[in-house]
């Protein structure tokens, strides 16, 4: 029997070739060659200068390291460091010793002042001395407990008691004294029997007030300076 072909094969040939992008793993099919000329000469990478110039009409370039007759050159003055070093040894200031200890029977010996065991700390000119921002926080809590303390006194004076004249007191006692007889009086006119219960609280009342106004005279009597609040 004759082998199946499809009647599509063609057309899916032609699909395939259509869509199928070329070089897409293997790389491209011709790759350029080098040529064997363009091979990597010595020093071809280093900077190249610029070219010379040329003489122009017959006229010789001056070179441009020649100075020019008005130039005078700069003469150097020796100098003598032998000297100048011993000047300065002699005008300069002695070097201070420095403090070393040695803490090994052979002598090794190490500086004293990095060691921290010199007294550097306390021989600062501001040892001990409050700093600024302590002073001035200091300052601004007195100031302010002054101004509470002006504030409470100003107030003790707005609410403080003020003393009674003897006049006064003795308007008030005759007050008193005169309030006391009306309700005395009031008292002793009730009735004996109390035999209801209005007669009773009326009774009581007058009796409070009569026991208020002896303690209140008592009161101003037995003291001569009376002080009320404002």
């Amino acid at each position: 029997p004759l082998r199946y072909i499809s009647k599509l094969r063609e057309l899916v040939k032609h699909e395939a070739e259509k869509n199928k992008s070329q070089w897409k793993t293997m790389g491209p099919a011709k790759v350029a060659v080098p040529s064997p000329n363009d091979f990597l000469q010595k020093r071809s990478k280093e900077p190249k200068l610029a070219p010379k110039k040329k003489e122009e009409d017959g006229k010789k370039l001056l070179p441009l390291s020649v100075p020019p007759r008005t130039y005078h050159p700069v003469t150097r003055i020796k100098k003598n460091f032998i000297n100048k070093n011993a000047v300065g040894v002699i005008t300069g200031e002695p070097k201070k010793p420095r403090h070393f200890c040695v803490d090994t029977r052979q002598g090794d010996k190490y500086l004293l002042e990095p060691s921290g065991l010199f007294p550097k700390y306390i021989k600062k000119k501001n040892y001990g001395v409050l700093p600024k921002y302590v002073t001035r926080r200091n300052e601004e809590i007195k100031r302010e407990e002054e101004e509470y303390q002006a504030s409470v006194l100003e107030q003790l004076k707005k609410k403080a008691m003020k003393a009674l004249s003897e006049e006064e007191r003795t308007n008030v006692l005759k007050a008193l004294k005169k309030k006391w007889e009306e309700i005395n009086h009031a008292y002793q006119g009730l009735p004996i029997l109390t035999d209801t219960m209005y007669k009773k609280m009326h009774k009581e009342e007058l009796e409070l007030k009569l026991q208020q106004l002896e303690h209140d005279i008592a009161a101003i009597e037995k003291h001569k300076t009376v002080y009320i609040a404002n």
